[in-house]
């Protein structure tokens, strides 16, 4: 099922320390300047502008600070590269897994608010009365998501409960939920998609179940590859696939002349690993997930999900990061980016969060790192802050849920200090359907809180394509988190948008997939600055 979590029944927060996490603030809170002068004052200057486009939109930026309608034109029409940390079932919209629920005839429990299938049995009500009932309809929204959630509520909660309550309707319309993702990215001017799910599921669960546990891992993964059993799961999941990209292709209109927008958006799942499960489940999950993505084009990578302060998920922290360094070593072309450091004082013991950023990239050797929110407090993160910068391993920045979930945001968030350390920064949602935002909404956070130019926030937005599981060499060469960005030598002579590619460099855009979509970014970047400069406002054209 396309589910974030499974919480294990009962499950209450930890709070070892008397500390309010206020994780429900109004969004109109996260826009609040850094809480202290020190979240920018040692920051890195701003790179300065490499060309009179850049100079002229970023003084068009600081021309309309004060103008709320203008800075939403622009974070919307500013081309924002890809989407690299997003949970599929958490990112559509709210009302309209309220339609789907209406639509598939399901029953909400009018006690927890939860998606049940049909018939509704004493207790629940069917969804589609939602449709004519303003009240049930809202008070659905509000069980679903973070709309109206008061401050002194328990954000981390309510916002992983979310996932169980409409679990019934995510699991089963995977390629609806597609179609309304893509096309959203699509229209806040993304040019690529990674989004989250769980891959054959309950058939990994039943095998897990048959095999058990075996601490000795070689041994356990010849059981699950024994008979081809493995491979079965494989099979069941691209299965799974074709049944929602089907489902997508028709939902989308692909192919038609009213073919929404989501359809020229290139999307690739990465497989979710329940880590709050038993070891053999955990274990089954990942060698299905990096079994995928070496023999499944769509699948590219596999990450942790859960809460990473439930309970199974502190004890078998490092035996998770142990049984990724050792699949690794089995799946070498599959791609790893891992939750980690999703954390902070108060919401776990002290020693729980001294370790895990530092063991994702030094055991299990994730590629990119998710939310990273507790960096400061781990021991020696310094170092790691260093490993991160030399090896490029990214760091996926999703504000408002960081602020949600774990109170985080401002000065307290590490944004700056990874930034300062030259380890790459991706924006990212998370779960914008439970959060109620969109990526336009943390372009503009990140640009008001600390301060950013234009060249800074081109630069997040290329980031988030040259660090995605792309195949294909960069049109980038060298590092260019620390060196900036220059074309690789067979682009060096082409500008996108207004000097056609060189033959050598129609070579490498039609040979890499990662290339090919940078390079529309690049075009789209250069139409947009020649918009979005002073004197000059926006006339409708796409960027």
């Amino acid at each position: 099922m396309n589910l974030r979590h499974r919480y294990s029944s009962g499950r209450t927060a930890r709070t070892y320390a008397a500390v309010a996490v206020t994780a429900g603030a109004a969004l109109s809170s996260l826009l609040l300047p850094p809480t202290s002068a020190s979240a920018t004052a040692d920051a890195a200057p701003p790179p300065s502008p490499t060309s009179a486009r850049e100079a002229a939109t970023d003084a068009y930026l600081q021309g309309i600070k004060d103008k709320p309608r203008l800075l939403n034109d622009f974070f919307r029409k500013l081309p924002k590269g890809g989407e690299l940390h997003n949970h599929l079932s958490g990112a559509v919209s709210t009302e309209y897994l309220v339609e789907l629920a209406a639509e598939d005839g399901l029953c909400v429990d009018t006690r927890t608010m939860t998606a049940v299938p049909p018939p509704c049995a004493a207790g629940t009500r069917p969804a589609k009365d939602a449709r004519t009932d303003r009240d049930f309809h809202d008070a659905l929204v509000r069980a679903w998501s973070m709309q109206d959630f008061p401050q002194d509520g328990n954000g981390h909660d309510h916002f992983f409960d979310t996932f169980g309550k409409f679990g019934e309707v995510t699991g089963r319309n995977r390629g609806k939920l597609l179609a309304e993702v893509a096309d959203d990215a699509a229209e806040q001017r993304q040019f690529y998609l990674e989004t989250m799910v769980t891959p054959a599921s309950d058939g990994a669960k039943r095998l897990a179940a048959a095999v058990g546990w075996d601490a000795n891992l070689a041994d356990l993964h010849r059981k699950l590859v024994a008979g081809g059993r493995l491979d079965q799961l494989v099979t069941e999941a691209g299965k799974e696939a074709d049944a929602a990209d089907t489902e997508f292709r028709t939902a989308a209109r692909c192919g038609t002349p009213k073919a929404r927008p989501g359809c020229r958006l290139p999307v690739r799942w990465i497989s979710q690993v329940s880590r709050g499960s038993a070891p053999e489940r955990v274990f089954t999950q990942l060698a299905l997930g990096m079994r995928l993505a070496e023999r499944d084009s769509r699948f590219v990578a596999v990450n942790l999900v859960q809460p990473e302060d439930g309970e199974r998920a502190l004890r078998d922290y490092s035996l998770q990061m142990r049984m990724v360094q050792y699949l690794r070593g089995v799946y070498p072309r599959a791609h790893v980016t891992l939750h980690a450091g999703e954390l902070w004082p108060g919401l776990v013991k002290p020693e729980d969060l001294k370790f895990h950023i530092k063991e994702a990239v030094g055991v299990a050797s994730a590629e990119r790192v998710g939310h990273g929110v507790d960096l400061v407090h781990e021991d020696d993160w310094r170092r790691t802050a260093r490993t991160m910068a030399q090896r490029e391993v990214a760091v996926e920045v999703p504000f408002t849920s960081n602020a949600q979930i774990l109170g985080v945001r401002g000065a307290d968030h590490p944004f700056e200090t990874y930034r300062r350390h030259g380890v790459p920064v991706v924006l990212a949602t998370d779960d914008p359907g439970i959060s109620r935002i969109d990526i336009s909404h943390e372009y503009r956070y990140a640009a008001e809180t600390y301060d950013l130019s234009y060249p800074q926030l081109k630069d997040l937005a290329r980031a988030s394509l040259e660090y995605a599981f792309l195949p294909g060499r960069s049109l980038w060469r060298g590092n260019p988190t620390r060196d900036g960005h220059h074309f690789t030598t067979a682009c060096a002579d082409s500008v996108p948008g207004l000097v056609p590619p060189t033959p050598a460099c129609r070579n490498l855009l039609a040979t890499s997939a990662k290339a090919e979509v940078q390079w529309r970014q690049e075009a789209a970047l250069y139409r947009f600055e020649r918009a979005y400069r002073p004197g000059r406002p926006w006339t409708g054209s796409r960027a």
